[in-house]
């Protein structure tokens, strides 16, 4: 009899055994379908063996062997059980969540790849005889042309997401017809890679010296400014790992990032699958793009976070774009960073990985020191001049919704000249807070330590971190003064000061409300590339990877806030935050400007920001970090906690603190405390820091430790250790 060791998707740090049948086979890595308490689960095969510990009475039967999708190979086997192990999280867990949503249910099945091709009707159509308010539809006919052969929906969509309409409309004109693709056979190839521009003498030294480490594990830091073609370098050596027949892996922060970079390299490599992975997908896409990596079609794969885990037999490269980015970080559950994962992975599978960032983090930056890692700099832009950064000294000046003099007239002069602005707010909403100058109540969140933002077109409050919503008040609610006074600014109030100001400009607002609905950034980013568009108001979802030729003024609101957080990983971001804002100034022909408002212009981060000297500020926060015994020096541990009240939270935190056995002084226990945001959505949150210089005397602390904390562990109590933590 042979018995199957099964990982399920449940909060148990253990496998469930299950017996075979005479006529099933499966192997390790397997998909099966399972009995589970009442319900019906979706496991993979760990393990096969001939004995199990437990009574035969006990054992259930495996109900069926899903053959239909590949078994996951046995790399990314053992990078989900290092991850369990490593991020103390359950294996089932980790390998089902790892997984693409549809895979995870019951009936789990191949999706069908739909794609689009003209018919012999739609061929003799020259788009250009359309009608000229037919924009859209010129443009889909010209990509289908293009194509030949035909289009698969999923790249269809990078390139005009919104077209379903359109393709109806063409289908029923007999223009266009649908097929199934078969997107899962053959291999990556780069048989057809169209030639980029010339390379830059600082380009060419970093994709010969990574060429020459493919044969072998090789983390590069490629620390250059923004502009200077990083993502040239990137698609060089894609070059080179495509003509290998190898595939690459390319992980960037965020979602609005994916299509315009994806299509940047599909036009490169036009006859190379390339595939995105990201939340922005349906199931069935999803579940596409990640068997098209599986099988080795995809040449390229492009995603966030997650995409760190895709199954790629053939994996020659992997490149994680600003991976100083806190995105790369998860927040909850598994509480992994990609970027540390995609490190591992490139030592598993013994292939070079390229870390690139204007501002890398103090972690990547010291491992680089160290010479743990090669370190490669471009220190000019490619194609232009380096922006001019400058402080705008706001201490005592007269405000207007939160607009110096200094910076209204540099909007000014650049409207005039024909040439577009971008103003930095990195708060969304019209204030950050509704107060009463009466008796001094404020809008405060009811389920978290935060206060509500006012966002004055809805008439509404809402709370940025749990979703909660209230009418603003007409009058307060603790005095019934109805005089209530907006403080500080956010998007929409810096934008209906401007529009007061420049009541002739073309302005746009970016931020997360006006991008929400589908296909919003994609017609926000082609208005700006047209020169549609003189003022931008947004926040920091404009911050990075964007080219606007005609933007040369960044204008900088409220960045004094990060300056004095308790985080002391604060002004490690806020200087990574604004040199990259700053990055989007002049990028073409025109030279471009930056002015930053702030109450401290002689603070030390500002004159570096000046300098535009991501070294010395480095080496100064490192020597701050060294003195304090802090990360990388150190290795850190948080057990953080929520519960309803406070007490029992912190109760929880001195009970693991007193079951904590430190064995000797190689690891420190420190004192819980509340955490940064002490209530989030109705909880309370605190904290226990643990901290040590060595990670293994650190691991093997916690492997004690958590036994310790399971017997402790009560329903009241949520708790969960977040490894290597970016947020204190």
């Amino acid at each position: 009899m042979i018995f199957a060791r099964v990982a399920l998707d449940v909060p148990l740090n253990t496998l469930f055994d299950y017996r075979l049948g005479p006529t099933q086979a499966v192997t390790v890595g397997g998909f099966v379908l399972v009995p589970f308490g009442k319900k019906i689960a979706v496991g993979v095969v760990l393990e096969l063996a001939k004995t199990t510990t437990l009574s035969l009475s006990r054992v259930r039967g495996i109900l069926d062997v899903i053959g239909n999708i590949p078994p996951l190979p046995s790399d990314v086997l053992a990078m989900l059980k290092f991850c369990s192990d490593y991020y103390h999280h359950p294996v089932g867990e980790v390998i089902l969540n790892a997984l693409p949503t549809r895979l995870r249910r019951r009936h789990a099945t191949k999706p069908q790849a739909v794609a689009y091709r003209l018919t012999a009707a739609g061929k003799l159509v020259d788009p250009e005889t359309l009608p000229a308010r037919a924009k859209s539809r010129r443009e889909l006919m010209g990509w289908l042309i293009a194509a030949g052969e035909g289009i698969g929906e999923a790249t269809l969509r990078t390139k005009m997401p919104s077209t379903a309409t359109l393709l109806k409309d063409l289908i029923a004109r007999g223009w266009v017809e649908t097929f199934t693709e078969q997107p899962y056979q053959g291999a990556a190839t780069g048989s057809s890679v169209l030639p980029g521009p010339s390379l830059t003498e600082a380009q060419q030294t970093a994709v010969k010296a990574i060429r020459a480490s493919f044969d072998r594990f090789g983390p590069w830091l490629l620390h250059g400014i923004t502009g200077s073609g990083k993502t040239e370098i990137y698609l060089e050596l894609i070059a080179t790992a495509l003509e290998a027949n190898q595939q690459t892996l390319l992980l960037v922060p965020e979602i609005n990032l994916t299509p315009q970079l994806e299509s940047r390299i599909q036009s490169r490599f036009p006859k190379t699958l390339v595939v995105r992975l990201n939340s922005g997908l349906n199931e069935s896409e999803r579940l596409q793009n990640w068997l098209a990596a599986q099988s080795g079609a995809a040449g390229i794969v492009v995603g966030t976070r997650l995409a760190a885990f895709t199954p790629m037999p053939a994996l020659g490269l992997i490149i994680v774009d600003e991976e100083h980015d806190a995105s790369f970080k998860q927040g909850d559950g598994l509480r992994y960073s990609a970027r540390d994962i995609s490190l591992l992975r490139a030592k598993q599978r013994a292939i070079p990985i390229v870390l690139g960032s204007a501002t890398p983090s103090l972690e990547t930056y010291y491992q680089a020191q160290r010479g743990r890692y090669g370190l490669l700099k471009l220190e000019q832009r490619a194609n232009a001049a380096i922006p001019e950064i400058t402080t705008a000294n706001i201490r005592g000046a007269a405000l207007i919704d939160g607009l110096s003099q200094e910076v209204l007239h540099a909007i000014k002069e650049n409207t005039r000249q024909g040439q577009q602005s971008l103003i930095y707010v990195n708060r969304r909403g019209y204030a950050p807070v509704l107060i009463c100058p009466s008796c001094r109540w404020t809008s405060g969140c009811p389920r978290c330590s935060v206060k509500l933002v006012l966002h004055l077109k809805t008439r509404l409050m809402r709370c940025h971190h749990c979703g909660h919503q209230e009418r603003t008040p007409a009058a307060c609610p603790q005095c019934g003064n109805p005089e209530l006074t907006p403080l500080g600014q956010g998007t929409q109030r810096v934008e209906e000061a401007l529009g007061r100001i420049f009541p002739t400009a073309r302005m746009l607002r970016i931020d997360r409300d006006t991008t929400r609905a589908k296909g919003a950034w994609t017609q926000m980013r082609q208005q700006i590339h047209e020169g549609s568009v003189d003022l931008l108001v947004g926040t920091q979802i404009l911050a990075k990877g964007h080219d606007f030729p005609a933007l040369t003024l960044v204008c900088v609101i409220n960045a004094d806030a990060s300056l004095y957080s308790t985080d002391y990983r604060a002004s490690e971001r806020l200087f990574a935050n604004l040199m990259q804002v700053s990055g989007r100034a002049g990028r073409a022909e025109l030279p471009g400007r930056v002015l930053i408002q702030t109450e401290f212009p002689e603070h030390p981060l500002y004159a570096a920001l000046r300098r535009q000297n991501f070294d010395d500020f480095a080496k100064d926060i490192l020597s701050e970090r060294k003195q304090a015994g802090l990360p990388p020096y150190t290795h850190q541990v948080i057990l953080r906690a929520e519960a309803l009240e406070q007490e029992t939270a912190m109760d929880f935190l001195w009970n693991a603190a007193k079951r904590a056995d430190a064995g000797g002084t190689e690891v420190a226990v420190f004192d819980p405390v509340p955490a940064g945001m002490a209530r989030l959505a109705g909880k309370a949150r605190a904290q226990l820091t643990v901290q040590s210089r060595s990670r293994s005397a650190l691991h093997n602390f916690l492997n004690t430790w958590e036994q310790e904390l399971e017997k402790i562990a009560a329903p009241k109590v949520r708790w969960a250790l977040d490894i290597d933590p970016q947020e204190s």
